[in-house]
């Protein structure tokens, strides 16, 4: 390796370095500031001179703290579980069967990503209305339980599926639905554990369309219910901070646990083709 190769390498790590700082940097803030007691959380010193867990007791005697990570919990698992059946099934569908059309509607689906949240969000609530789905878990999970994205990662991945492969199944006399939960799943759990991860991350985070449509305190997610816990407590930031750490446990356990196909998650849907 050459001179210039080592300096280059080393210029590339202090720059990654100081990249990891400061998006980090904020994170341990706010984990440090869960930490501090009230007077010590405006001094400009990063580590708690007093560590207490008296702000994690005190949000989590919130009577409604607890009900909006359950919230939380059961619309990102419920539209994950949703999203995985009905794109897989879809994808399926597009990749491996030929019927008149198909290129079209896949080319319709894919077209939907164009289009901005904000323009939905007026039809999305008068449907709900309709339906009376306003403060339910109904009218929060609906737009979220079938993706445009997971469509198109599926299909991509279906089609790398043998057709021979199928065929053997449909010879050995595996139903169409079997041959997909049976043959076609298991072949593409990749793509289903990314699209699970990528999903649930994004509805757990989401956060304009569930203070639309609940307007009773009680039916708020998490991210919505912080809001509204941070107007309560203008001046108590180290019980904000507290919030926004205890939002963020599932996030980093999950990241822990399935850092590798996050990762490939994000890459993936631009490699299959």
């Amino acid at each position: 390796m050459s001179k210039m190769d080592k300096t280059v390498k080393i210029l590339s790590y202090v720059i990654l370095t100081l990249l990891i700082v400061v998006m980090v940097f904020p994170f341990v803030w706010m984990v440090l500031s869960s930490l501090k007691p009230f007077r010590e959380v405006y001094r400009p010193k990063i580590l708690p001179e007093n560590p207490t867990l008296s702000n994690y007791r005190q949000i989590l005697s919130y009577s409604l703290f607890p009900k909006w990570f359950l919230n939380s919990l059961i619309v990102a698992l419920s539209t994950t579980l949703s999203v995985l059946f009905f794109d897989s099934l879809v994808g399926y569908t597009l990749a491996k069967f030929k019927f008149p059309g198909r290129n079209i509607i896949f080319i319709f689906i894919l077209s939907t990503l164009m289009i901005p949240t904000e323009m939905l969000i007026i039809p999305w609530y008068v449907m709900s209305s309709k339906l009376g789905w306003i403060d339910t878990y109904w009218g929060i999970m609906f737009p979220g339980m079938i993706t445009a994205f997971g469509i198109f990662l599926m299909r991509q991945f279906m089609e790398t599926i043998p057709d021979d492969l199928l065929d053997a199944a449909r010879i050995d006399g595996v139903s169409e639905f079997g041959i997909f939960y049976k043959v076609a799943l298991p072949l593409v759990k990749p793509a289903l554990a990314s699209l699970a991860i990528l999903n649930f991350i994004g509805n757990w985070n989401a956060f304009l369309w569930p203070l639309i449509v609940a307007s009773n305190s009680k039916m708020y997610t998490l991210p919505v219910g912080l809001s509204y816990f941070s107007s309560e407590n203008l001046m108590r930031w180290e019980l904000i901070m507290t919030g926004a750490t205890v939002s963020t446990f599932p996030l980093i356990i999950i990241f822990l646990i399935f850092q590798r196909q996050i990762i490939r998650g994000i890459m993936l849907s631009g490699l299959k083709g």
